[in-house]
């Protein structure tokens, strides 16, 4: 059963933005807070989970991307999480 029109997005940049967010946005989230992760924990072990936890955080992020109702701000939030991240792993290496 196909679904319905009227719950699809319709607009194409909508559309280009939800999937982008979900293959690209979920995957730098999962690599920079696995990363995040290890700057301050043992690297070995995180890096090993990564393979399998990091796959299961990108699938979530996803879904959380296709359920949002604007691409865009779903784009503007993963960014933001990516760079919380980064000056986090920044932090982990500068005192660690």
């Amino acid at each position: 059963m196909p679904a319905n029109p009227k719950y699809l997005t319709q607009s194409k940049t909508q559309r280009f933005a939800k999937i982008t967010a979900a293959i690209l946005g979920g995957y730098l989230v999962s690599v920079s807070f696995h990363l995040a992760l290890a700057a301050w924990l043992d690297q070995v072990t995180i890096i090993i989970t990564m393979a399998f936890s990091g796959f299961i955080l990108w699938v979530a992020l996803m879904i959380v991307a296709f359920l949002a109702k604007n691409g865009w701000k779903i784009w503007g939030i993963y960014l933001l999480l990516t760079l919380f991240f980064a000056l986090i792993v920044y932090l982990g290496k500068t005192y660690n």
